[in-house]
């Protein structure tokens, strides 16, 4: 089993219960009904509209469109015309820039994401930094079968899903327009280049 703690040391502050006992991409699978849990017992400190929580520290600019279920942590930034697609959890002091989307992913705290970037379906740790235009795909376009299958160490593991982004450890570093492909696996501290694609398996059709 991949144990999302080991990537990303805070996750077990916001979901013990996911921490060490589900798959990462059960986690997003599952992210509706666990935010949904969530909004039930945030603080009075989160401005709480339908499904969407926003913490009253939180800066989000002109033209932003926010759909679905979202918690938007204390201090974060969202920047103008950025589309955010729930469930979505932003930890504390999360930026994102202008023009970039986010859909159906956990954000750990501190972490930026420059402007035109594309995270799906990821579970992302602390401290990382995406530059412009850097993508966290989600779906195998160009493939007959969409099942998304994981290399992690000797291991390969289907995920049984169809949608499944990146698991991006704490301290990472994203070049800008890199490319990581759907089911990346990244432990923490990595570097990933400008313009480089990360493919750790190929599958022939």
């Amino acid at each position: 089993m991949i144990k999302t703690i080991e990537f990303i040391e805070n996750f077990s502050s916001y979901f013990p219960d996911y921490a060490e006992n589900s798959e990462p991409w059960n986690i997003v699978n599952e992210l509706e009904s666990i935010l949904l849990d969530k909004i039930k017992n945030l603080s009075d400190d989160y401005k709480i509209e339908g499904q969407v929580a926003i913490h009253k520290t939180a800066v989000i600019e002109h033209g932003v469109t926010l759909k679905g279920t979202i918690i938007i942590s204390e201090n974060c930034y969202v920047g103008a015309h950025a589309y955010l697609r729930g469930p979505i959890f932003l930890g504390k002091a999360v930026k994102i820039g202008p023009g970039s989307e986010i859909k159906q992913s956990f954000i750990s705290d501190n972490s930026a994401v420059a402007h035109f970037n594309y995270i799906g379906n990821s579970l992302i740790g602390q401290n990382i930094n995406f530059e412009a235009g850097s993508i966290c795909a989600n779906h195998y376009n160009e493939r007959k079968n969409k099942n998304i299958s994981v290399q992690y160490k000797e291991n390969i593991i289907n995920t049984h899903s169809d949608k499944f982004g990146s698991l991006l450890g704490d301290n990472s570093r994203v070049g800008a327009n890199a490319v990581l492909s759907p089911g990346t696996i990244l432990e923490k501290n990595t570097i990933v280049k400008r313009l480089q694609l990360i493919e750790q398996l190929i599958i022939e059709e």
